[in-house]
């Protein structure tokens, strides 16, 4: 167990950032360190470290041991290399697992029919080895086994994580998950603060703030970043019911954590103009373990002002296409706005609704504000429309590419000075375009 072939997956655009979070968790680097499309490959990796890689990982969604791989051009190959893996090391038949399948132009008519042939082969090696077989469990698994196919390769993982990693642990599925109608995962928030290079715990720690903050999760994570909370110390993982697991060594791991945990370094706000959002918010804080860390208030995105006398980061994901309005009631024109106070209308808000149908209105505005009361700060915006920073009138000085789940992003960054930013020169040459 002390050369183990990890893999941790990411989302597109992710890749350096997970590297660079992968070398500062496990020491590795170069021929140990290997970056590609969708993720990192640690080639020769200690059990231990895909232990620590699921507690403080922010931006992997999962950490996976490879266990095999080889050429296939049918069924039989699969399972001919899924029979050859000592699957028996890492778990009983008493357990129950799955079989989850990916592909990328595999030639394969059936992904079903892929899955059923690994699934038999990892049947037939217990029945052969101890006179039992597991049993298939598609819902909640206690070993979830990972095919994926290209075009003529196959790779089997086994999965150390479980439920992805972006499930922190302190959403209450009892509060609807208290995420609200839009949410962002926590993996893309910390990807999106990543991105920025905001650091509260080098030189001059900066003040963080999320407009439009929805139910807390830029926020929530920057201030469990503020106070070196691990994410992951608020959930199980898959590796737990693995049969390399020892008690005693994660039960250090996770102390050692605990011990590093700090009053925040940096200070954190969000605010949101659905009152409803920000109580999800509060509560989401609280059970992350931030509540003391970061402050939350109601309140227009176009008309609140800046929470810090000293200038910082905006960091946020407004809403975009049908959820424009959920920004700010000043997106709505006077007319709209008058209508309502004459029907005694209580405007809709938060992430629920929409009165703008492109935006145009809103994102002027909020440059315009921006640009009047938050000279000195940097804005990060990520957003699906590249047009956006002439819809604000503002000139970009980074973009950085994103992709949130099937939508490919931009996170624009806008260093605000008073009055018209439209002229000012963009970055450096290497910025994606």
């Amino acid at each position: 167990m002390n050369e183990l072939v990890l893999f941790l997956p990411c989302a597109a655009g992710v890749e350096e950032f997970l590297a660079h979070e992968a070398h500062t968790l496990t020491g590795l680097a170069g021929h140990d360190l290997l970056v590609g499309r969708g993720g990192v490959l640690l080639p020769r990796a200690p059990w231990r470290d895909a232990l620590r890689l699921n507690l403080h990982s922010r931006l992997t969604q999962r950490v996976l041991v490879r266990l095999g791989q080889g050429g296939y051009r049918g069924e039989d190959d699969l399972y001919a290399l899924a029979a050859g893996i000592a699957w028996e090391i890492w778990f009983t038949p008493r357990q129950s697992f799955k079989i989850e399948v990916t592909a990328q132009h595999s030639p394969l008519k059936s992904l079903n029919f892929a899955a059923l042939r690994v699934k038999d082969a990892v049947a037939d090696r217990f029945r052969a080895k101890a006179g039992v077989r597991p049993d298939v469990q598609t819902r909640w698994p206690d070993v979830r086994i990972h095919l994926h196919l290209t075009t003529d390769e196959a790779q089997l993982y086994i999965d150390t994580s479980g439920e992805p990693l972006f499930k922190r642990g302190w959403r209450d599925v009892a509060d609807g998950g208290a995420k609200g109608d839009a949410p962002l995962k926590e993996t893309l928030a910390a990807a999106m603060i990543a991105a920025s290079g905001w650091d509260p715990h080098g030189g001059e720690p900066l003040p963080l703030y999320d407009p439009c903050c929805g139910s807390g999760t830029v926020a929530i994570e920057a201030a469990q970043i503020a106070c070196r909370i691990a994410p992951g110390l608020r959930r199980r993982f898959a590796f737990e019911k693995l049969l390399p697991f020892q008690a005693h060594v994660w039960s250090a791991i996770k102390e050692e954590a605990q011990s590093q945990v700090v009053a925040p370094a940096a200070a954190v706000f969000g605010s949101d103009i659905s009152h409803r959002m920000v109580d999800f918010a509060q509560r989401n804080a609280e059970r992350a373990g931030v509540a003391h860390a970061l402050q939350l208030r109601g309140g227009d995105a176009l008309q609140r002002m800046p929470p810090s006398t000293q200038p910082g980061l905006l960091l946020l994901n407004p809403p975009y296409g049908e959820r424009i309005a959920a920004a700010g009631s000043a997106g709505r024109n006077a007319e709209q706005r008058a209508q309502e106070r004459l029907e005694g209308a209580v405007p809709r808000a938060g992430r629920e609704s929409a009165q703008v149908e492109d935006g145009g209105d809103f994102f002027a505005q909020l440059a315009a504000h921006w640009k009047k009361h938050y000279a000195g700060w940097q804005a990060w915006m990520l957003t699906p429309d590249l047009k956006l920073p002439g819809r604000m009138r503002l000139k970009e000085s980074r973009r950085v590419p994103l992709w949130n789940g099937p939508i490919e992003c931009r996170l624009f960054r806008f260093d605000l000075v008073a009055g018209s930013a439209r002229a000012r020169p963009a970055g450096g040459a290497g910025d994606a375009p």
